[in-house]
């Protein structure tokens, strides 16, 4: 394995680690303070990126912050075929509530749910729904419900979509202009430049244990222009080159191994 040839204490591009571990630069942590306030006062909230800018990565970090808190209950749901019983009983689910056939049924329980959570055992409700750029317009419509109670004064949860850029071109439409309207904040995550897309690849292979400079600067360069600035691309990147590495027992990963690997092994 190479984690071995490498010395290092654990896999440093994988999706697993810990959320403590992972980069963050003064973009991310905006983000990230922007998706706290929207939490902290059940605000409506939008979090956009092009494909492997991190969303969800950034999501599991927020998440983590939120419960260790203690004050905030969590829900997350992602699922492309998305609909409006699914999602009341998805969120029910996982409140450990039988959910309810009918959608009307299963909203007035949820809202039941919710007050409960909030007025006895003190914890602000925060659901995240990941790939919304995927959801119908009778979802949409469902989200406008959901965010209306007490005559539209009071939302009763933090609703936080998280989506690829494309979403702009479905929620600029007229018929989705209701929906638009009660967004309080939106956020944007951008890929990473190259001084950042160095300073990723060195803070993912510290956090695996590493003391050594793995890949050259030359070798980030080439990762960078085959990766954009994309985390996700640059994790398979690095990951594939580590492999190819250990195989050719190189402790050093330099520009021309990086370039082979990019076009014999990655798409």
């Amino acid at each position: 394995m190479f984690e071995t040839f490498y010395e290092l204490e654990s896999t440093p591009f994988a999706r697993s680690i810990d959320v403590n571990d992972l980069f963050a630069n003064n973009k991310t942590d905006e983000v990230l303070a922007r998706l706290k306030i929207a939490a902290s006062r059940q605000w409506f909230a939008l979090l956009t990126g092009d494909c492997g800018t991190g969303k969800s990565t950034l999501i599991r970090k927020l998440a983590a912050v939120l419960e260790k808190s203690k004050t905030y209950k969590v829900l997350y749901l992602a699922d492309s075929k998305l609909t409006p019983r699914h999602f009341y009983n998805g969120l029910l689910e996982q409140l450990g509530v039988q959910g309810k056939f009918y959608r009307g049924d299963a909203r007035r329980l949820l809202h039941r749910e919710v007050e409960l959570m909030r007025g006895v055992h003190g914890l602000n409700p925060v659901v995240i729904v990941d790939e919304s750029h995927l959801l119908d317009r009778e979802m949409f419509e469902e989200i406008r419900f959901l965010l209306n109670q007490k005559m539209d004064s009071e939302s009763p949860l933090s609703l936080i979509l998280v989506a690829q850029t494309e979403i702009w071109d479905k929620l600029r439409k007229q018929v989705y202009a209701a929906v638009l309207q009660r967004l309080d904040i939106r956020c944007h995550l951008s890929y990473l430049d190259e001084a950042e897309t160095k300073s990723y690849i060195l803070q993912h292979l510290r956090a695996a244990g590493s003391t050594a400079e793995i890949f050259s600067d030359a070798a980030i360069a080439e990762i960078f222009r085959y990766s954009n600035g994309s985390p996700r691309l640059i994790n398979k990147a690095c990951t594939h080159c580590l492999i190819f590495g250990q195989q050719q027992h190189k402790k050093i990963v330099d520009d021309h191994m990086v370039r082979f690997v990019v076009e014999t092994e990655l798409p």
